[in-house]
């Protein structure tokens, strides 16, 4: 039975991740065809992630770095209640400051650069590539549940050259599921930078289209609980 199982779950994912890349190269409107810089994006992302879990496990966090691995782990009892607060504090607060330093950063780069030009909230926070609220949140849920089981099956990804392996998996993900909504994946990522595109003096910015905010906050908690579930099944 474990090897029915093992088999059936493992070309789920290859199926979903290999396909997926199919459908985000080929299909119109993704941003996988419309942004030919895609794979730097993602990859870019992915590297931030691998970095970003190397110190926090050098400092003595698990690496977290997402409420949507924080919480449905504690639901699940795979991580004390008692360390939950300041993890999401520490997740939200972090992605805001991260934020607010790249607009230092850029700075004279917002200020030659229009909405029009790609100055947008979309540099900060995720945005659908077709805007259709149940399907964007469907697609949060869907990239999450698989980015949240594939880590669980890693066990401390902390550990040596395993924050690589999670930063290949974001790469994965990236490609195959991303194309679709920008996967946020991860509710801190999205708000903490959003937030700060929104009371940051950004020069030239646009809206910040906050209407679209839940379903980064609640499609990932959703997609990790349903990670964690069949993680704990299996």
């Amino acid at each position: 039975m474990s090897g029915f199982l093992g088999e059936l779950v493992g070309t789920f994912i290859l199926i979903v991740l290999g396909v997926g890349v199919n459908c985000g190269v080929n299909l119109n409107k993704t941003y996988g065809k419309q942004n030919g810089s895609w794979l730097l994006i993602a990859f870019g992302w992915a590297m931030g992630v691998t970095m970003g879990v190397y110190v926090a496990g050098s400092i003595g966090s698990q690496g977290h770095l997402n409420p949507a691995v924080t919480i449905p782990e504690a639901i699940g009892g795979l991580f004390p209640w008692s360390h939950v607060l300041p993890y999401l504090a520490g997740q939200f607060i972090g992605a805001f400051l991260g934020a607010a330093l790249i607009v230092i950063h850029y700075y004279p780069h917002f200020q030659v650069t229009k909405p029009n030009e790609g100055n947008t909230v979309g540099n900060f926070a995720t945005v659908p590539a077709i805007a259709n609220p149940i399907f964007n949140f469907i697609s949060e849920v869907v990239a999450t549940f698989v980015f949240i089981y594939v880590l669980l099956n890693l066990g401390n990804f902390t550990a040596g050259l395993k924050p690589f392996i999670v930063g290949f998996l974001i790469l994965a993900i990236g490609m195959s599921l991303g194309t679709t909504t920008g996967y946020a994946i991860n509710p801190a990522r999205d708000w903490g930078p959003r937030l700060a595109y929104t009371i940051l003096p950004v020069p030239n910015k646009d809206v910040a289209h906050w209407e679209y905010a839940w379903i980064p906050m609640v499609g990932p908690l959703v997609g990790g609980g349903l990670g964690v579930l069949l993680f704990l099944v299996i």
